[in-house]
């Protein structure tokens, strides 16, 4: 079939258009853009650190821009609601905590952890049209981690959390990080599982040599594995803590080996001649905004501890440091990325390497569209469609929260 090619006159009538729209159409091979896939809600996303959520506290967080309050009871249980108040949408998370309710700072309404209204302090009788209250998440506190499952409630029972024996294990000591980035989640995928791009992290790795030796995938995975061989270069100290030359200094290659299970993330380094990894990095990385264009990463760092005792103590901030140094060079490329795309209006990526064109597949079949509503399950589930206008309580009628 013979294609038709745009007139010259075309493109020189208004040739940034044109070549925009040819360059985005030929970069996308005429697949959906990835940057406009939303995450699928249907699983459990780390939304705060336990330290943030005090007792008789609450904390403002959000997903994929739906606002969620988290707050502790005495009890020490978390709870979390949809972050407004049924009666005049003032934020839940401006309130207070009063033993396992949650108390609006506006007019006194009281909120139990199931979202329910359990008292409104000045109701007459009979008043009709009361809310009975707002949407609950189930939440779950592990790894030292509040986690909501923000989509269907109905499958956060049947749903796994993400499996981390290394956690809990002696062996092992856990460094936890939390931080935000500017970028739609996808960058933070192909930034991982992608370890050609190495020279980025030049002045913190010294020259490193990355050897794919392989992948396997699958509707919802991809498993990368990779030789790191050092090839010289001035190396971060921390950087040779955390790698086969350990506390001891000694020098091999380490095999590393990378998974992005959907939704999650996975590292692992193996020294080259060891049976068991020097240390695993478990990641999520949860949108905030309605557009999806920030995520909060999460990460914990299980790293195993040396025979020699209080080594890991002492090299503690060495490891912190050189993390700290990597993770601020890859903020820099995926927040660079991302404002290309917000430049361009477009993925103009041309992606080259397999692996890399197989995550995006991945992640393009387990998402969904960006604007979809993540939350009509829990609204029905509570109140009807939309959560609204219940019928009214007997608990709401002056009783106690």
């Amino acid at each position: 079939m013979t294609q038709t090619q745009p007139a010259a006159d075309e493109e020189a009538a208004d040739p940034g258009t044109t070549g925009r729209a040819r360059h985005a159409r030929e970069a996308s091979g005429g697949v959906t853009d990835l940057r406009r896939v939303g995450i699928a809600p249907d699983f459990w996303y780390p939304v705060a650190t336990s330290r943030k959520v005090a007792r008789n506290k609450t904390y403002a967080a959000s997903f994929a821009g739906e606002r969620i309050a988290l707050y502790r009871g005495r009890s020490g249980t978390v709870y979390a609601l949809e972050d407004r108040c049924a009666h005049r949408q003032v934020p839940l998370s401006m309130g207070v905590v009063e033993g396992e309710a949650l108390r609006c700072c506006y007019h006194a309404w009281a909120y139990r952890g199931n979202g329910r209204v359990s008292q409104i302090p000045y109701l007459p009788k009979g008043v009709e049209g009361v809310p009975r209250g707002v949407r609950a998440y189930p939440a779950r506190e592990r790894y030292g981690l509040v986690f909501v499952f923000p989509g269907d409630p109905e499958k956060a029972a049947t749903t796994p959390l993400p499996d981390l024996p290394q956690f809990d294990s002696p062996r092992h000591r856990t460094m936890t990080f939390s931080r935000t980035v500017r970028c739609h989640y996808s960058f933070m995928h192909e930034n991982l599982l992608d370890m050609n791009h190495q020279f980025l992290h030049r002045s913190v790795l010294g020259r490193i040599q990355p050897e794919l030796l392989g992948y396997e995938k699958g509707p919802e995975f991809v498993e990368a594995r990779y030789l790191f061989t050092p090839a010289g270069g001035r190396k971060d100290r921390g950087a040779g803590l955390l790698s086969a030359e350990g506390v001891g200094g000694s020098a091999s290659p380490d095999v590393v080996t990378i998974r992005t299970q959907y939704p999650y993330q996975t590292l692992q380094a193996v020294p080259e001649k060891a049976d068991l990894p020097a240390f695993s990095l478990w990641v999520a990385y949860v949108p905030e905004d309605a557009e999806q264009r920030t995520n909060h990463a999460y990460g914990l760092l299980m790293i195993e501890k040396p025979p020699v005792p209080g080594a890991l103590h002492a090299a503690w901030p060495l490891i912190r440091r050189f993390t700290e140094r990597v993770f601020a060079q890859d903020r820099m490329a995926v927040e660079a990325e991302q404002r290309a795309w917000d430049e361009q209006g477009e993925d103009w990526n041309r992606e080259v390497f397999p692996l890399i064109q197989d995550v995006r597949g991945v992640l393009r079949a387990n998402g969904v569209p960006i604007g979809s509503p993540a939350a009509v399950h829990g609204a029905a589930s509570l109140c009807g469609a939309g959560g609204q206008a219940c019928a009214p309580s007997a608990a709401a009628r002056g009783a106690r929260p």
